[in-house]
């Protein structure tokens, strides 16, 4: 077992980490009981955009697990956080949904379609061919590139759904433009959330279940890095990174004391 005397705060994933399909995941609320208890700093990440920390802490416990709400950092959240430091006060226009827009309001930001400082796009499954058209005669207008995560589809009863990285170049093709993105596997959200719980990385672990975003992230971000097997990767995937996580678990449950 890797040593983990040192760590006084944790970031943990959400999906495959803590839920799976809407269910906690056996381990995961003795887990967060367990960092409640003993007033460990934690939050729980998520780079999806879509809902307020609120809407999250209701979906969490109707599946099990009693997460606060002030426990819970969004890519929106984080996005929020960058845009209030790079531009306090600023404008937008947003393509995303409640989880966005509410994280921008309270930083003080106006939602504008006239000459914006950024084009921000989030997770959402309301775009349309107006709203696209918008985003990129603004960005070619000089309005700044934000998107709050790379994910190029995400996951649905029905099958795989188009998610922010799939939307976000479709506007890359027609602007020439990157985006900026804030999310995880930028280091910057987990140092985003850090600040938030005044967390330090050297004494700071994270639980994943991506090596390509949760793992990649944590090393850069210099975390103790924790690979979950309750979501996308096994032992097969692994293998194909050249990096390695701090420690390997079967599931949460492993970290119940």
């Amino acid at each position: 077992m890797a040593d983990r005397s040192n760590i006084t705060a944790w970031l943990t994933d959400m999906d495959g980490v803590l839920v799976h399909e809407g269910h906690a995941i056996p381990g995961a609320a003795e887990l967060i009981q367990q960092w409640i208890d003993s007033d460990t700093p934690f939050l729980v990440l998520t780079n999806n955009s879509i809902y307020t920390p609120r809407d999250l802490a209701a979906r969490l416990q109707a599946g099990g697990l009693n997460v606060p709400e002030d426990r819970i950092w969004t890519s929106a959240l984080a996005t929020a956080a960058f845009l209030k430091k790079q531009k306090p006060n600023g404008t937008a226009y947003v393509i995303g949904e409640s989880g966005m827009t509410t994280a921008l309001h309270e930083i003080g930001y106006v939602m504008t379609d006239q000459d914006p400082d950024y084009v921000v796009l989030g997770e959402t499954r309301n775009f349309s061919f107006e709203n696209l058209t918008k985003a990129i005669r603004l960005i070619l207008g000089g309005a700044r590139f934000i998107a709050t995560n790379p994910d190029a589809t995400g996951p649905s009863q029905e099958g795989v759904l188009p998610a922010t990285g799939s939307v976000a170049a479709l506007i890359t093709k027609a602007t020439g433009r990157d985006p900026y993105i804030v999310g995880k596997p930028n280091p910057m959200m987990f140092r985003s959330a850090m600040n938030k719980i005044k967390a330090h990385s050297e004494s700071t672990g994270m639980i994943g279940d991506r090596m390509d975003t949760d793992v990649v992230a944590g090393i850069e971000a210099g975390l103790h890095t924790v690979l979950v097997l309750t979501g996308i990767s096994d032992q097969a995937e692994i293998e194909r990174y050249p990096f390695r996580p701090t420690e390997i678990l079967n599931s949460v449950a492993d970290l119940v004391n």
